[in-house]
């Protein structure tokens, strides 16, 4: 599985797959721990933090505005000084989210609100393409000022920060970065303020900060009505993150498709808003157990072990999309491998993902021979054709690429993959363990 940037890596087909892995700490918990962590009072240690890109630029983007925040490296514990509610200082220079989108747009709702100061925006070419006003709107409700291209859509995105005023804002999308892009600008509003969700999205925001010690309530129908209350600081907290459930997929559909995989996923987070792989999973027929379930920092965590069996297709739309959309990519390429056919609906919010995900995914499993057909919100698949190697590109997406890697060793025949160090968005040792479990 050589491959090194600039040269596509080839991609052996067939083996087995056995043994136990870890995955990195989960990325959406990872960037919420270091942005609370630099506006509470005090030290934070964060174990288990994602060393990969996404965070990175977060640390770096807090950095610039007076945080003090260890090295990040694999392995280490680290340290955030924090400065406070509004102890963030106006940068020397544009703020750098690389290709984040989730440190873009929580840093929508910390900067809106730090009254006097001006931040400017920006990021890599895909993040630049990438819907921001569903986060600006929202804000403007409690007086953000957010300018930028395409009527403040696109980044480089102008933050003149305000006083802001609580309100009831209801998101137009079950969104947990709008969510808690709004949380963090209600933190230090003029008085309280109610978000309303369509859709009870992932809630590591809401346990988070509860933990820090903001004024949070969480109320409505399945939760979706989250209230807080200006006033309270936060104080540095002992974080532990726990293995992240999008990158544990990968080894979840492998282990279910690959002839013979016995695979053992350490240390898992179960967070309820996120396991609709696993819902998913259970549908198709799939023999995953859940093993030493525990509670982590408010956060529950188990080990999941995964064998390989005969797979059903499945059929899913928008009611779980918000606990799942990451995993999209990885499951089509599960439904190529099932006899039948399988639809997924509702997931037009993976169009303005790191790529298009519906397209691209669509373009590569074509590219094998899949029977795959692309609809506005979705796509469906027609499985139990044999899919065979292929020349295939991640098209600069991080999820793409380790979806057509277990695609690849499912295939008749080799395949190449170009730009494969995309992975590293997410998962930086991907294919060091893909190499290691294979047999």
């Amino acid at each position: 599985m050589s491959g090194t940037s600039g040269a596509p890596r080839e991609l052996k087909a067939g083996g087995g797959l056995s043994g136990q892995v870890r995955v990195p700490g989960d990325k959406s918990i990872s960037h919420r721990a270091l942005l609370f962590g630099a506006i509470a009072e005090g030290t934070t240690t964060i174990d288990g933090l994602l060393p990969a890109e996404d965070p990175i630029s977060t640390a770096a983007c807090l950095r610039a505005m007076g945080a003090e925040i260890s090295p990040i490296a694999n392995g280490q514990v680290i340290t955030v000084q924090g400065v406070g509610l509004d102890g963030l200082q106006e940068p020397d220079s544009v703020l750098d989210c690389g290709n984040s989108g989730t440190t873009m747009r929580l840093m929508l709702g910390l900067l809106a609100g730090r009254d006097g100061r001006h931040f400017v925006l920006s990021g890599d070419d895909s993040l630049r393409r990438r819907p921001m006003q569903r986060v600006g709107q929202p804000l403007a409700l409690m007086g953000a000022e957010v300018r930028g291209r395409d009527g403040g859509n696109l980044a480089p995105l102008a933050v003149q920060g305000r006083k802001l005023r609580g309100a009831v804002v209801g998101t137009p999308v079950a969104s947990a970065q709008v969510k808690s892009a709004l949380l963090l600008a209600a933190l230090t509003a003029d008085g309280p303020t109610t978000v309303i969700e369509p859709a009870h999205s992932r809630d590591h925001s809401e346990r988070m900060l509860k933990a820090f010690g903001a004024n949070l309530e969480v109320g409505g129908e399945m939760g979706r009505h989250i209230s807080v209350r200006p006033g309270a600081s936060l104080s540095g907290q002992q974080v532990v993150v726990p293995g992240d459930i999008s990158s544990a997929a990968f080894w979840l559909v492998a282990g279910a498709l690959v002839p013979g995989a016995d695979l053992t996923v350490e240390n898992v987070g179960l967070n309820p808003t996120r396991t609709g792989i696993l819902e998913v999973l259970a549908q198709m027929g799939a023999c995953i157990d859940v093993l030493n379930r525990r509670d982590v920092a408010g956060e529950p965590v188990g080990d999941l072990r995964v064998s390989h069996g005969p797979l059903k297709p499945f059929s899913f739309g928008e009611e779980i999309m918000p606990r799942l959309v990451d995993e999209v990519p990885i499951l089509s390429v599960a439904a190529c491998c099932c006899d039948g056919e399988s639809r997924i609906s509702g997931a037009a919010e993976l169009r303005v993902k790191e790529t298009d995900r519906l397209a691209v995914m669509a373009r590569q499993l074509k590219l094998m021979g899949a029977d795959i057909e692309e609809h506005d919100d979705g796509l469906t698949i027609r499985g139990g054709k044999s899919l065979h190697g292929a020349e295939l590109d991640s098209e600069t997406d991080h999820r793409v690429a380790m979806s057509l890697a277990i695609a690849a060793m499912m295939a008749e025949g080799d395949s190449s993959l170009a730009r494969s160090e995309a992975a590293a968005v997410s998962y930086p040792t991907f294919w060091d363990e893909l190499e290691r479990l294979r047999r």
